[in-house]
């Protein structure tokens, strides 16, 4: 991977951690279809020699967060590890961990984003579509109007999810988060061509 000041194409790997897509209580094993995807485009930011970020949610005991869901992802745990699928590529990329449902505030995060200083377009793929994409993309589409920044946000509809449960439908969240962020003036696409 280039220098940080170098990279012109993000891409942000959201959340695929055992503990969204495997096991744990707030695991939905249907994210994992999305896994080929992010191999596809992974492998593709690798050969052109841009900029891959991993974000794993990871979680002390005491997490404010578990006041809103339940218990997750916690620090040392196999939930707060990568899928095993995409394993191969945590040599090649920027790790960050979040305590929160924004990688925004990921120590590090802000501060390398603004070393990247020909930073071009950002791609967002992982999960879960209307919580933690959402809560980087919008938030970061923000950042980069503030700091008027002319900075392309895409995110391709075929290389995010989100779980399911009764109380959260599936197929309507993905929808209103599209909406959301497309009003926030971000790319949703249906897919990356190659």
């Amino acid at each position: 991977m280039k220098n940080l000041e170098n990279i012109e194409k993000l891409l942000i790997n959201v959340d695929m951690v055992k503990g969204f897509a495997e096991k744990g209580a707030m695991a939905d094993s249907y994210i994992k279809h999305i896994i080929p995807e992010h191999i596809r485009l992974m492998e593709k930011i690798q050969k052109e020699n841009e900029g891959i970020a991993i974000i794993k949610d990871t979680h002390k005991e005491n997490c404010a967060e578990f006041k809103k869901f339940p218990v997750h992802c916690l620090e040392n745990t196999e939930e707060a590890e990568l899928v095993e699928e995409l394993k191969q590529f945590e040599e090649y990329s920027i790790i960050y961990k979040k305590n929160s449902t924004s990688t925004m505030f990921a120590p590090n995060f802000i501060e390398d984003i603004n070393k990247m200083k020909n930073l071009k377009e950002v791609i967002i793929v992982g999960c879960c579509t209307d919580i933690c994409v959402l809560n980087l993309a919008i938030p970061m589409q923000n950042y980069f109007d503030e700091n008027n920044l002319n900075i392309k946000i895409t995110v391709p509809k075929n290389a995010v999810e989100t779980y399911n449960s009764p109380m959260h439908l599936r197929e309507e969240y993905n929808e209103i988060a599209f909406k959301l962020m497309k009003q926030a003036g971000i790319s949703i696409i249906e897919k990356i061509e190659i």
